[in-house]
């Protein structure tokens, strides 16, 4: 690179001596070029930029550099580190190149990352019925008496900004069909566009720029309502602002102080109300003049209309035991004892778990979500139990079995009886033939008769199932004998012959 002191030694020997550029050549050693463009473009200082800037050493550094480059950018300008010390960093992990290459590249990175001020934003405006925001946040209730961490789902209209939340115990992606499925109940209508972050249960690969790999499920539920899915650039809260803000002012509103409930339910029953309230309350931030809840109801007739719930359950292959048991969400289920050892699918949804076997409906449970429990339903062992009779007294599904109060009174009654428990068995039994409406109706009538037996009510079951009599023909007029035959026994004597 020549310098400001020779370009200054040529210029002089150019235009004020007037020597000719093949002389200056010769004396001050320079190129020909060199003299041509110092004498054509008026410059007293040439800099140079590459084109091109190589990085051998550094490039399979450049990911790393970043990633703690982003991260400290988030810092006070004071918190954050020189290119020494960064340079020192990467030495540390096994970085081989020089610090001015380090240096370069933080130069660079930090004056792209500068040309956008950090905090400037560009306002957005939405039509109503265009879009709704969707996140998550934690909050903590104080259930049963007890401090419990939950998940709160947030969803806002990005026009009307009318809010709703919904809390679960956990924040896996059956509780996301959920909670859309609520939402859309709790508005009336959808929107036409779903604006998320890219939690892991909508979005399984980020792209460059906007594009995603979206779930399967999520997509299924997407257009199942219609909704085309827009995922945030990543750490970008600021694209979708409405409903992060949402995050801390409901937070305010609705969970401090901790609400005391005894159930889930009964604290989404008040969300939904206080949510209401909330909107009736408060302005619009851009229309000044009226509430939320105003231009809510301005919105609603722009809404796509209900399809009813998706059903939002997440499916996976578990074997069932020898004890006709499956494992679901860290909890084990009773199945029917027809899929005990074989291959089923468990649907995890919102409030149910339900598991299928050959298409059929083997296990259909209220969700549990406390850890390492045991859900029975005892009528699942009902086969087994034919074969093992035995197993009523100490079998741990039949342990404070809830059985309909006629069954109740029938195994109470039989209890003073040597072979009590075989006998109810065979009562219950009967349930797989004749049906559990049926069996009760046959241990109403032995109750009624005062005989608990087992053998009664089987009897019992027994006629019930007899075919009716049928009715006696009468035949008509027309087909009648005129001299009907007369029954004489006597006739058999007459022919006999008398030795």
């Amino acid at each position: 690179m020549i310098g400001v002191d020779r370009i200054g030694e040529i210029r002089r020997a150019y235009f004020e001596q007037r020597r000719p550029i093949k002389e200056i050549v010769r004396t001050l050693a320079v190129s020909r070029a060199t003299v041509r463009r110092v004498v054509r473009s008026q410059q007293t200082a040439f800099t140079y930029e590459r084109g091109v800037q190589p990085v051998p050493k550094l490039g399979e550094w450049v990911e790393a550099l970043s990633e703690i480059l982003e991260k400290e950018a988030k810092l006070p300008r004071r918190e954050r580190r020189s290119t020494q010390r960064l340079y020192e960093e990467l030495r540390g992990r096994g970085y081989a190149g020089a610090h001015d290459s380090v240096h370069r590249f933080v130069r660079a990175w930090r004056e792209e990352r500068a040309r956008v001020p950090p905090q400037a934003f560009v306002p957005m405006s939405f039509a109503p019925g265009e879009a709704y925001q969707f996140d998550w946040s934690h909050e903590t209730i104080t259930l049963q008496g007890l401090p419990l961490v939950v998940k709160a789902a947030h969803m806002k209209l990005s026009h009307s900004r009318m809010p709703f939340v919904r809390v679960y115990f956990r924040e896996t992606q059956e509780m996301v069909f959920d909670a859309h499925d609520k939402a859309f109940a709790f508005y009336g209508g959808v929107c036409r566009r779903g604006i998320y972050d890219n939690m892991k249960t909508a979005v399984e690969t980020i792209f460059i720029g906007k594009a995603r790999e979206y779930n399967r499920r999520f997509l299924q539920m997407c257009s199942h309502h219609l909704i085309e899915p827009v995922a945030c650039t990543p750490a970008s809260g600021w694209e979708k602002g409405q409903v992060e803000n949402q995050v801390g002012n409901l937070r305010d509103q609705f969970f401090r102080p901790k609400p005391r409930v005894k159930s889930l339910t009964e604290l989404n029953a008040w969300l939904a109300d206080q949510c209401i309230a909330y909107a009736k309350r408060t302005k619009h931030p851009e229309l000044r003049d009226r509430t939320i809840w105003d231009v809510f109801q301005d919105e609603r007739p722009h809404l796509m209309e209900l399809r009813g719930p998706f059903d939002g359950f997440v499916e996976k292959p578990v074997r069932a035991t020898s004890t006709c048991l499956i494992m679901a969400d860290h909890n084990r289920y009773s199945v029917d004892a027809r899929a005990a050892g074989r291959m089923v699918l468990v649907r995890s949804h919102a409030e149910r778990i339900v598991v299928l076997f050959n298409d059929a409906v083997v296990a259909d449970h209220p969700r549990h979500f406390r850890r390492d429990q045991v859900i029975y339903d005892p009528w699942h062992y009902l086969p087994v139990l034919l074969r093992k009779p035995g197993a009523l007294r100490n079998g741990a599904p039949f342990k404070e079995w809830d059985l309909p109060p006629l069954l109740a009174q029938v195994r109470s009654k039989l209890k003073h009886h040597a072979d009590g428990d075989r006998q109810f068995v065979k009562v219950l039994g009967a349930v797989l033939d004749h049906g559990l409406a049926a069996v009760e109706a046959a241990c109403a009538e032995a109750l009624e008769a005062g005989i608990a037996s087992g053998d009664v009510i089987l009897t019992v079951l027994a006629r019930q199932r007899q075919p009716p009599v049928p009715p006696s023909i009468t035949a008509p007029d027309g087909l009648r004998l005129r001299i009907e035959p007369l029954a004489d026994c006597g006739r058999y004597d007459s022919i006999r012959k008398v030795a």
